[in-house]
């Protein structure tokens, strides 16, 4: 496929004739072509139909054979004789047909009936969130309904696609029209497919890098830092594991088929002094939850059960003043940990007499016995130059061992009440019942306090956040000894005004 960018879809429709004045009942335009002229490509097609007293359109897209192959076709639109888009009416129903087309591809079915966009003409950039819809639902429909001999290069030229500027902030403007509950479906939706693909690619010893593997926003407003991300676990890098390969299929198919979702949400606040300015920020909320991406029917059948999935095991947070012109010093406000030990002395003697042996027999042993109190989460706070960072770490609650940088033995994995085979259901578990975790400001509300000169008064100053999230893998309930740990990167940059 040709390395050309994805066509100005609205342009194009603009720049049509009445629908009155066409030659055909159809207009076409490539959206996505091939490098040899034998292989076909995919088309876009609209197809009128002219009825007093209106006339009706429909989109499809097309593979260009002799013999076209429909791969999608919208919902009929009714539409201006002049301009085909000239009704606010027939934009918004084409745009929600496109979303909802698009959420409709995952076994998991939304219930997206209260999806509903702004006005179009209260849309901002409404040309680039129409275009980026239609790539989005080109690619998907190559994943799903392409012919298997092109449906390769065009998940490969679209693929590249999403990587670009345009589509990864185009991306983000459509998320915030569609509201937070359509975007964990569509990103659901679009993880699938990618994750149905690279398992497809994986049957033949293909190796792919994930389009736009991940997902992630940030939003600054209202003393709030938010960040949200979403990627597919098959995505991301696999650190560490116990095999050089995964041979188990039904292990394979529940581990890959779900992705990570991360909130991040921060308190700033300025505070300005008599000399200088106080740049406070806080936790307010961490999430983190592994989804799955199909229902536990498809689990149960082709994978190894509904509970077999990576958990978190470490997250870490950076944040960095960008500039550092007018930063005079940062502080964190928690001391390095200082556990607290209960050490207790056990002390017994023991002694018999047996008459044939003239020697007594006096045993003494002594004991001790050293209690720890170890919450299987462990936080701390850290600065490198002006950078201060949050750690979040998971602990083995049996042998205090870091969960991420550990294993366990084979006979740890063998006991039936090792805390990691009751992770999702006893009443010491470090997750939420779903797998999560939440680290919430009432007991993680720590913060980091940047001393800024008063120079930058009136100006707004960006902070780069960088975090990472491990995800491990240890058997619940299934018996293997397969053991791994994944991690994701991610990188925002948030603001704030100094006033």
């Amino acid at each position: 496929m040709a390395s050309s960018s994805f066509p100005d879809i609205w342009v194009w429709i603009q720049n049509l004739p009445p629908p009155t004045q066409w030659q055909t009942n159809t207009k076409s335009i490539s959206i996505c072509s091939s490098l040899s002229s034998s292989q076909p490509s995919l088309q876009l097609s609209i197809s009128k139909t002219l009825n007093h007293p209106s006339s009706m359109i429909s989109f499809s897209i097309l593979a260009d054979y002799n013999y076209p192959v429909s791969l999608w076709t919208s919902k009929p639109l009714k539409t201006s004789m002049n301009n085909i888009l000239h009704h606010e009416n027939t934009i918004s129903k084409l745009l929600t047909n496109i979303i909802k087309d698009i959420l409709n591809y995952t076994p998991i079915k939304p219930s997206n009936s209260f999806l509903k966009l702004p006005e179009p003409n209260s849309i901002p950039d409404l040309k680039h969130i129409f275009n980026f819809l239609f790539l989005a639902l080109t690619f998907i429909i190559s994943i799903y309904e392409a012919p298997q001999d092109i449906r390769c290069d065009c998940i490969n030229n679209l693929k590249d696609q999403f990587s670009c500027s345009w589509a990864r902030e185009t991306s983000k403007r459509l998320m915030l029209l569609m509201g937070s509950n359509t975007e964990e479906q569509w990103m659901r939706s679009m993880n699938l497919a990618i994750t149905n693909w690279m398992m497809e690619l994986r049957t033949t010893n293909y190796v792919l890098k994930a389009p736009s593997p991940m997902y992630s926003s940030a939003t600054s407003t209202l003393g709030l830092w938010k960040v949200q991300l979403y990627c597919p676990v098959i995505a991301m890098q696999i650190e560490k594991c116990n095999s050089p390969g995964l041979e188990d299929p039904k292990l394979e198919f529940s581990l890959n088929y779900h992705q990570v979702e991360g909130v991040i949400q921060l308190n700033y606040h300025v505070m300005v002094r008599e000399k200088w300015i106080d740049v406070l920020v806080s936790i307010d909320n961490v999430r983190c939850d592994v989804i799955r991406l199909v229902n536990n029917i498809l689990m149960k059948e082709r994978g190894a059960g509904i509970d077999e999935k990576h958990f978190p095991s470490r997250i870490s947070l950076q944040l960095t003043p960008t500039v550092q012109t007018n930063v005079i010093s940062v502080s964190v406000s928690r001391s390095s940990e200082n556990p607290t030990r209960e050490i207790g002395l056990e002390r017994s003697i023991e002694g018999s007499f047996e008459p044939p042996n003239p020697h007594i027999g006096l045993s003494v042993s002594a004991g001790e016995t050293v209690t720890t109190n170890l919450k299987p989460w462990k936080f701390e706070q850290s600065v490198y130059g002006y950078s201060g960072t949050f750690n979040w770490f998971l602990h083995d609650s049996v042998n205090g061992r870091e969960v991420v940088t550990s294993k366990p033995s084979k006979m740890a994995l063998l006991q039936p009440k090792a805390w990691f085979r009751n992770r999702y259901s006893s009443a010491y578990r470090p997750f939420t019942r779903q797998g999560g975790v939440i680290f919430a400001g009432d007991e993680y509300g720590e913060s980091v306090l940047w001393k800024v000169g008063r120079g930058a008064i009136g100006q707004t100053m960006e902070w780069e956040v960088k975090g990472c999230i491990w995800l491990t893998y240890w058997p619940h309930k299934y018996k293997t000894f397969y053991t791994e740990t994944r991690r994701l990167e991610f990188r925002e940059v948030l603001r704030l005004i100094v006033a």
